[in-house]
């Protein structure tokens, strides 16, 4: 996979994992074939986690709730110094784009695997990231250009761009702290509303407006760099199957792009990146309208869920080169040598039902057996998930990431119906009858789906 390493004179024997579940998983089975000891924490909810078991060091920082654990800077901080830890990686979700704590680990001469507190501070205030960009040439959707400083704000620049629009908070994510505003009686009502919630949530009671892009496509860009000046994308994905704001399915690449928008839109991404210094991973996402104009919308200072389609495709493991980055060392492939070969898709398996609006299903699951052998395509399995596992109610309710792989679209497609019909889970409710919904249906088939798609397929009250 790595070619001879360059530069840099870091040595990783131990790498603390500030997450839990699949990532959690996902990174410790990098530091095995780095060589490198993983030492995952945990919760006093999470001490049945199977892949606990098959670590040599372990380390619990707190009871179930999430502030007084995964989210515990100090206690996790002091796990890594405990453990004798050089490095800690957050994987995605919880600190992984805090910028504090990634100051913090610094200060304790602790490797942040990720991109610097500057760069996490600057992407993830929402307003200011979109302003960096407009200003490095990339389209950005219309809205307020920065925070907003009043309602009488909000309701000049929603009357000056048309409505509808959306308020969002500035250092969102996850779905959370949005609200769709249709006309000014709409925005008068939810504009306190959202600030409260963007307080709540994240922090910060600082929220933006912009442009509501009716049926748009969720498209995003993987890129890594590294301290060198080394920057490149890993082509793109698709993420436009979403519930309640949040994804479902992702597929690499989109069916929306052709080559010379792909190669142009990922050298816009690098040249603007370059500007700012960026080094690790992130992705870049757009909304791509009807006239097919991609408009960037965020980015993500991170690991995404959604990287496993991109490692399918490029053939380049992520995580590695997130070490490898922050090593020191430079990264192992060049822009040239970035070839999309065959079609991925993922499929997010969440404990949850799909037919009472996704509500989560929390429990024991008594039968956990995934088929890895459906082809025509290859498949790959990321869960933390085996029989007898309990589902904890503090958690996102994500149990498993089902991947394929096939020489084109239909191949890739034919391979997930296969492999998710003969996925055996019982114990709780899961999303598979919806997945297999959405991938038999005409209009994913087509390609041609947005973000408000999952409506028409699975019925107004499932979207």
């Amino acid at each position: 996979m790595f070619s001879k390493l360059k530069r840099g004179n870091k040595l990783f024997r131990k790498i603390l994992i500030a997450n839990r579940g699949e990532v959690a998983e996902r990174i410790i089975r990098a530091c095995n074939d780095l060589d490198i000891e993983p030492i995952p924490v945990y919760s006093e909810a999470d001490s049945d986690l199977p892949y606990l078991r098959h670590t040599k060091n372990k380390i619990c920082i707190g009871p179930g709730k999430s502030s007084l654990s995964y989210l515990n800077r100090e206690a996790i901080l002091q796990a890594a110094i405990n453990t004798g830890s050089q490095a800690v990686h957050p994987g995605y979700g919880f600190l992984a784009e805090d910028e504090l704590f990634a100051m913090m680990c610094f200060q304790q001469k602790l490797t942040f695997i990720g991109p610097r507190s500057n760069s996490i501070a600057l992407m993830g205030n929402k307003s200011k990231a979109k302003e960096t960009f407009a200003n490095s040439g990339l389209d950005v959707i219309p809205g307020s250009g920065g925070n907003l400083p009043s309602l009488e704000k909000a309701i000049e620049t929603a009357d000056n761009i048309g409505y509808p629009v959306m308020l969002k908070a500035s250092s969102g994510g996850g779905g959370k702290g949005i609200r769709v505003c249709n006309n000014r009686d709409e925005l008068g009502r939810n504009f306190l509303i959202t600030k409260v919630e963007a307080e709540k949530s994240f922090g910060s009671s600082s929220i933006y407006l912009e442009k509501l892009i009716q049926s748009a496509k969720h498209i995003e860009f993987q890129i890594i760099g590294d301290t060198y000046g080394n920057l490149i994308h890993l082509g793109d994905r698709e993420c436009s199957i979403q519930r309640n704001n949040q994804k479902l399915i992702e597929e690499s690449p989109s069916p929306s792009l052709n080559e010379t928008i792909r190669k142009k839109k990922g050298n816009d991404i690098i040249n603007s990146l370059k500007k700012i210094g960026y080094i690790n991973a992130g992705t870049i996402e757009f909304l791509m309208d009807k006239e097919k104009n991609l408009y960037f919308m965020e980015m993500n200072t991170r690991l995404q869920v959604e990287h496993t389609i991109t490692e399918m495709v490029t053939g380049i493991d992520i995580v590695k080169e997130q070490i490898n980055v922050a090593l020191n060392r430079e990264l192992s492939i060049q822009q040239k040598s970035i070839k999309l070969k065959g079609h991925s898709i993922e499929c997010r398996i969440n404990a949850e039902d799909p037919w009472n609006n996704f509500l989560p299903s929390p429990g024991v699951i008594t039968e956990f057996h995934p088929d890895l052998n459906s082809g025509p395509g290859k498949v790959r399995i990321d869960t933390h998930v085996k029989a007898k596992y309990e589902v904890p109610v503090f958690y996102d309710s994500m149990i498993a990431k089902v991947i394929t792989l096939g020489e084109n679209r239909e191949k890739a497609i034919e391979t997930m119906i296969n492999t998710l019909k003969k996925f055996t889970i019982k114990g709780v409710k899961t999303t598979i009858p919806a997945h297999l919904e959405i991938l038999n249906s005409g209009i994913f088939k087509s390609g041609d789906y947005n973000n408000m798609s999952l409506k028409k397929i699975l019925g107004d009250q499932n979207g």
